[in-house]
Formats: structure tokens, C-alpha cells, sequence
């Protein structure tokens, strides 16, 4: 796993924003694959918080290079904008699905054969979706090699989609998110 920002500065400044966005919570939730965790990553709660959607919105700058960017609907929509705004990039929205109405469009945005893309993900836990989003994209003609996301819980997500040629990148590992509470 690629947690490239290490214990450094810009790690402690995201990982108090979280904190203080109540974006961290701890109890016993039921995750979306189905398995249950004494802890959750809120997304919307950090999504919404204009201190931590800048913070991301600046690391992922850094990490994306020249590639089109792509955001999984709905989580990642938020930070695929900013990003976007950031860098100065356009992006394009991976649906889970082709709507069933107006276009019809899986893949929303302009999107050309061969375009390098990076996939911006919120939370990756199993990889699934990120992975869902990815195949949209390659069967559409991108080229997709990575995968950025907030916090990698650390189960799974990475071998899968290493299992299909991609590198997963985390801001914060759970790991180191959940180190000090």
C-alpha cells in the first residue's frame, strides 16, 4: 500500500480536521459489504466540512499529475469537484449504474479513448467499487492505473485492485487514523 504523506505534518493536520469534523466514530456499525466494524469513517461528515475537503482536496492535487480525474457517484463527487478546482482538470462521474432516464449515461462527462484517468475514491474498504468504477472507465477506452482514496481501511481493497493492475494510493491508512485516539 502507497500511504505516501507517512506520519509527517500534512497526516496530523487531516487526520485532527477528521477528528474535529466528527467524521471518526466508534461504536458498532454495519459496513456497505455487509460486515460490521467497531468503528466508521463518515464520509459525508468530511465531505461536508469545507476545512477537510480542502485539506483533501490539496493532497490529491499533488498525487493526481496531468490525468483526467474521475469520481465515484455519490461519496466521491465532492472530491473529484474540488480536486478538479485545484488542478485545474476536468473530471467525469462513474455511476454505479447507467441511469434509466434523460441520457442514459454511465459514465457522466467527457470522457476520450486512451485518456489517462485516476479514480478518486472516499473510503476503501473491500476495493469493490473503486474496482466497479475502473472497469466502467476501461471498458469505455481510459486508461486507469490508479486509485486515490481518503482512508484505506486496510481490508482487501488494495489486493483486489492490485489483482487488476492498479495501484491504490491512501491519504491515511486506518491504521494511522486510528493510532492515538
Amino acid at each position: 500500500m502507497s500511504d505516501t504523506t507517512g506520519a509527517g505534518d500534512a497526516d496530523a493536520e487531516l487526520i485532527a480536521a477528521l477528528r474535529d469534523a466528527e467524521a471518526v466514530l466508534f461504536g458498532e456499525f454495519e459496513l456497505s459489504h455487509g460486515g460490521t466494524s467497531d468503528y466508521y469513517v463518515d464520509k459525508y461528515r468530511f465531505e461536508t466540512d469545507p476545512t477537510c475537503l480542502r485539506l483533501i482536496a490539496d493532497a490529491y492535487a499533488e498525487r493526481v499529475g496531468d490525468a483526467k480525474l474521475a469520481g465515484v457517484a455519490l461519496g466521491a463527487v465532492p472530491l473529484v469537484a474540488a480536486t478538479s478546482v485545484q488542478t485545474d482538470s476536468p473530471y467525469v462521474i462513474v455511476r454505479k449504474a447507467a441511469k434509466e432516464y434523460g441520457t442514459g449515461n454511465r459514465i457522466e462527462g467527457e470522457l476520450d479513448e486512451g485518456e489517462e484517468v485516476v479514480v478518486l475514491e472516499d473510503i476503501a474498504t473491500t476495493g469493490q467499487s473503486a474496482l466497479d468504477a475502473v472497469e466502467a472507465l476501461r471498458e469505455a477506452g481510459a486508461t486507469v492505473e490508479k486509485v486515490l482514496v481518503v482512508v484505506d481501511r486496510e481490508e482487501g481493497a488494495e489486493e483486489l485492485l492490485a489483482d487488476h493492475d492498479i495501484e491504490l494510493e491512501s491519504l491515511l491508512t486506518a491504521t494511522r487514523l486510528l493510532e492515538d485516539r
